[in-house]
């Protein structure tokens, strides 16, 4: 689910400006049809919040509100920089001061003191960070460095990320205002006009909307966090003012277009959805539809009714508040989504906190002048990052009082209790619950794990013994990686040679896949082609293989799980005559839960988090369908009963953490199974 929104400051009293031309509207500081707008935003992005099947592009609220925000504060510096010559960028930020921290850092005390105590442990250290990163507006930055670590791709949402959004906002305007100042001190030193700056603002639109294009082809999942990929929206917005500053539309035109723009952002919303790459070009029509609406200015529209203005007053706050009860709601209930009563709720008490804020925090900070001037502003800014890093810090130090539990051989036996049918005891877990979603492959640290843009092989990512006389090589996704601890081990104890070939998410198949965001992976078309040339050189005696069940193939039709079946029975038919024996592993267990929150309330009974069989393997593992067709050339080895016992698969197995998330085992547990895989192996190479 993409996270969304920030709402600029509401401009209060009118004040006249005369550009040089009839425009009866360009003076107004307040703009109903602006207001109307934003309540537009904030619902569709609260909608899919709340139920995203219900509107699934809804993230676009993001889209305009950016272009609100630099409408409005374009049209403030144009309006200074014309009446007095100048631009003071203390002011300027004085301004933001006052309008955004104040209700925004309450709302980051309040999540952060319920997330202290209400989330679970082991979330309690990436909703840390992520507090201070959004105290000092780089939520974004985080973000994008998320959405880029494959590793941190699965981890569940943090009630704060919302305020990526701000920080691309303030991020913007470290640089917007100074092409003003710029713009200020051409006008008096050569009287430059405004088609100058016009075409400086025009310049920085084109430039970043080619940035956000390109770069959201090659990685959508961080291209959406980034300022460079979205300056473009707010300077629609910036160059939107200035041209309104000159120009008018004909009356008869402007009922026409506000409907023309509230209908792009309407289809938007409704045909857009998580998969589609975003923001680049299909960004382009919830940008000009809202740009429209601007344009337009105040017809009689519903964007003008009462409802309407009070929701657009109370939107941001709204904003605030809504992701916050969403992810507390979600984490209270234990389930994925919110049902019809939990939507009605987590709605209404947003509305209900929204407005309080609005009423208790923003107007009296804006009204009675406690945020008077540059110094005032400072103290309140350096206040509010420590406040927050001090909730950070204390959510840091409780997940620190969970101390790592050393390592015993005796106690932490792994998949050996399920054949003694003896339970795990639920105290001295190891790996420890804070400590388990870090528990992953060597290969990772080493940079033998290929990432996403790569598709140049390392031959040199050599485990086990690096003489031995045997041949393993290792091929596929993550799924195929998370076994290489225990490939190390038997490699070491039995002289084979483990080569691995992995690359995240790229099941090694000839159909065309998605990457974990939806988006087209040609790179793990280009990185199996690889694999195939290099097998010879290899000399390979096995080609061990396994690929998730959660792997998406491009133009699947129907029948997903057939269509990548048919494209690993492609691969592997290539792969089967370059090695002695081919593989392949069908995918372990997949939780449809939150494991770590489930281990950490039921330490006394941890059965309460064990799931059925038909649970852990709900989706059909296109794997076994392809091996039933290739049965001559390709042994599969089902490896369930490590994992499971008759009738159910615990997520504590021999007092060993099994999962470092819902469907990746933790290293220690794969390095546990060493030595029943070494003998499945050996049963398929004698």
């Amino acid at each position: 689910m993409r996270p969304l929104f920030v709402r600029p400051p509401t401009p209060s009293t009118p004040e006249k400006k005369d550009h040089g031309a009839s425009v009866p509207d360009t003076g107004r500081r307040f703009r109903p049809e602006v207001q109307g707008l934003r309540a537009v935003a904030v619902l569709l992005v609260l909608v899919y919040h709340l139920d995203p099947d219900l509107l699934p592009g809804g993230y676009v609220g993001v889209d305009v509100f950016f272009v609100i925000s630099g409408f409005l504060i374009t049209s403030l510096l144009y309006r200074e920089a014309d009446k007095h010559g100048r631009v003071s960028i203390a002011r300027f930020y004085v301004r933001r001061v006052r309008r955004l921290l104040p209700a925004s850092t309450v709302v980051l005390l309040v999540t952060g003191a319920v997330s202290l105590v209400f989330l679970p442990v082991t979330r309690l250290s990436d909703t840390a960070w992520q507090l201070i990163a959004s105290a000092v507006y780089a939520e974004n930055l985080y973000l994008a460095h998320q959405a880029v670590d494959y590793l941190a791709s699965d981890a569940p949402p943090s009630p704060v990320q919302h305020f990526w959004s701000l920080a691309v906002e303030e991020q913007f305007y470290l640089v917007w205002p100074l092409l003003f100042v710029l713009w200020a001190w051409a006008v008096r030193r050569w009287r430059a006009t405004p088609v100058l700056l016009g075409a400086v603002l025009a310049t920085v639109l084109v430039g970043s909307l080619a940035h956000s294009v390109s770069y959201t082809a090659q990685d959508p999942a961080a291209a959406y966090f980034l300022p460079t990929t979205r300056a473009w929206e707010l300077a629609v917005g910036g160059l939107l003012a200035v041209v309104l500053a000159h120009r008018t539309l004909p009356a008869a035109a402007r009922t026409p277009l506000v409907w023309a723009g509230l209908a792009s952002i309407g289809v938007s919303a409704v045909v857009y959805s998580d998969a589609t790459a975003f923001p680049g070009w299909a960004a382009l029509l919830p940008v000009l539809g809202s740009a429209a609406v601007i344009a337009a200015g105040r017809t009689e529209t519903p964007l003008n009714w009462g409802a309407a203005q009070f929701v657009g007053d109370i939107s941001y706050s709204l904003y605030l508040w809504h992701w916050p009860l969403i992810v507390f709601a979600l984490t209270w209930t234990g389930a994925t989504s919110l049902g019809a009563l939990e939507i009605v709720v987590v709605a209404a008490a947003s509305v209900v906190l929204a407005w309080l804020t609005k009423v208790c925090v923003e107007d009296p900070v804006r009204e009675r002048g406690l945020v008077p001037g540059a110094r005032s502003a400072v103290v309140v800014a350096v206040a509010g990052i420590v406040a927050v890093s001090a909730v950070g810090a204390a959510s840091l130090a409780r997940v620190g009082q969970y101390s790592s539990v050393p390592f015993d051989p005796r106690v932490h036996v792994g998949a050996a209790a399920l054949e003694e049918g003896t339970a795990s005891t639920g105290a001295d877990l190891y790996p420890a619950l804070v400590e388990a979603e870090q528990d992953i492959p060597a290969l990772y640290d080493e940079e033998c794990q290929a990432q996403r843009a790569d598709v140049v092989l390392r031959t040199d990512c050599v485990y086990g013994d690096p003489e031995g006389d045997r041949t393993v090589v290792v091929v596929g996704d993550s799924h195929a990686a998370q076994w290489v601890p225990a490939l190390d081990r038997i490699g070491t104890e039995r002289g084979w040679r483990v080569v691995t070939l992995t690359k995240s998410a790229c099941a090694f198949t000839a159909a065309p896949v998605r990457w974990s965001d939806g988006s087209r992976y040609d790179e793990c078309a280009q990185w199996n082609d690889a694999v195939l040339a290099e097998l010879p050189d290899l000399d390979a005696d096995v080609v061990f293989s396994s690929a998730s069940v959660r792997t998406e193939p491009l133009n699947a039709g129907d029948d997903p799980t057939g269509a990548l079946a048919e494209g690993l029975a492609t691969q592997w038919e290539k792969a089967a005559p370059l090695t002695d024996q081919f593989v392949a592993v069908r995918d372990t267990p997949v939780a449809d839960r939150d494991l770590f929150a489930c281990l950490e309330e039921n330490t006394d009974d941890l059965a309460e988090c064990a799931l059925t069989r038909e649970e852990a393997f709900a989706k059909e593992d296109p794997q076994v369908q392809a091996a039933s067709a290739m049965e001559d050339d390709v042994h599969l080895l089902d490896l369930s009963d490590l994992f499971c016992a008759e009738d159910r698969c615990d997520a504590v197995v021999g007092n060993v953490v099994v999962y470092r998330d819902y469907h990746h085992m933790t290293a220690t547990y794969a390095e546990l199974l060493s030595d029943q895989l070494a003998g499945r192996i050996e049963q398929v190479m004698s």
